[in-house]
């Protein structure tokens, strides 16, 4: 499972940091992408992902920084000759402004977009690698979190071959049809049965990743933390910004984040959503998450990108200049 950060600034942009936009890939053959702020398609320009390629698009809420982008996406990938369908799931009122948008700029898509509202989701949303729960949040509109389930592929099965050699059944047909889980027949007497001679490789757990929007109570995800192995949430203020600015903004402080993962021992975090008031001095949020969370943590920063491993390892396998890590 891949992420590439595309933008981690809150509110505006920065000379260093765009607006926010995550891409989350678990095969070469296709993406998703988590918020699409203003700008978005510029830093694709800047990565190796295609509009081409791109499965799904999912907004966490209406807030600008959060959806301005999308109607310039979704214009590119039109005259980029995009031609499968693209599904969009966004909150009820950014598809009345998205369809209003491209209608009274006369955008005309070459390819269907097919919506589903987020208040109307009763089951998980499928996707062709990942099962989708949407997590209700708490911020000044509402907002929401995804969860993404892996979708393991059946284990495959391998011949004992060591037992069929000593059995001295020779290689050819014979093993072929039990490889599929034939049963074989060698006279009326003697009957091989597939079951007897096949090895199942064991299935491991399905990984799980929860992509936060803007949120201020990040308790409300400890009832989602089956299997996840790592967490992306907002971290706007330190503690002491949160403090001055109070309560109206709803956002969280790296201190809240820091003790949330600390708390239900989560193995991996990653925090993004700076304030612009930091621009890229992150030494007082990366000091408030060290003394408050002890696990393996990372402040993220655009065109970082990040590999989980089967294992649940995460990795950073781009690092810029002044980065910093736990």
């Amino acid at each position: 499972m891949q992420l590439t950060f595309l933008g981690t600034s809150s509110g505006t942009p920065t000379k260093q940091r765009n607006v926010s936009a995550l891409a989350l890939q678990s095969t070469p053959r296709h993406w998703y992408l988590v918020d699409c702020g203003e700008a978005t398609q510029h830093q694709l320009l800047r990565s190796s992902l295609s509009l081409r390629t791109l499965h799904s698009i999912f907004i966490t809420h209406v807030h600008g920084d959060h959806c301005y982008g999308l109607p310039g996406l979704l214009a590119s990938a039109a005259l980029q000759g995009r031609t499968e369908v693209l599904q969009l799931i966004v909150p009820r009122d950014l598809k009345t402004w998205l369809e209003a948008t491209l209608q009274l700029t006369q955008s005309r898509m070459s390819y269907p977009i097919q919506f589903y509202l987020i208040e109307d989701l009763n089951e998980s949303i499928p996707l062709p690698d990942f099962k989708v729960q949407v997590i209700p949040l708490s911020h000044r509109v509402e907002s929401f979190a995804f969860k993404f389930i892996e979708v393991l592929a059946a284990p495959k099965r391998r011949l004992n071959q060591a037992k069929l050699q000593a059995e001295g059944i020779a290689p050819g047909k014979i093993w072929g049809q039990l490889q599929q889980g034939l049963d074989v027949h060698l006279s009326e007497e003697t009957v091989l049965l597939a079951q007897d001679y096949l090895i199942h490789a064991q299935s491991r757990t399905p990984n799980a990743v929860i992509i936060g929007g803007d949120n201020d109570k990040p308790e409300l995800l400890a009832p989602y933390l089956d299997h996840v192995k790592l967490v992306v949430h907002e971290a706007t203020f330190t503690q002491a910004i949160a403090d001055k600015v109070g309560s109206l903004p709803q956002h969280s402080s790296a201190k809240q984040v820091a003790e949330f993962a600390e708390h239900y021992a989560l193995p991996n975090l990653i925090l993004t959503h700076f304030s612009a008031r930091f621009s890229d001095e992150m030494t007082l949020i990366e000091e408030e998450v060290r003394e408050y969370y002890h696990g393996h943590y990372f402040l993220a920063r655009d065109f970082d990108r990040f590999h989980l491993h089967d294992a649940g390892v995460l990795e950073l396998s781009t690092t810029p200049a002044n980065y910093s890590t736990g």
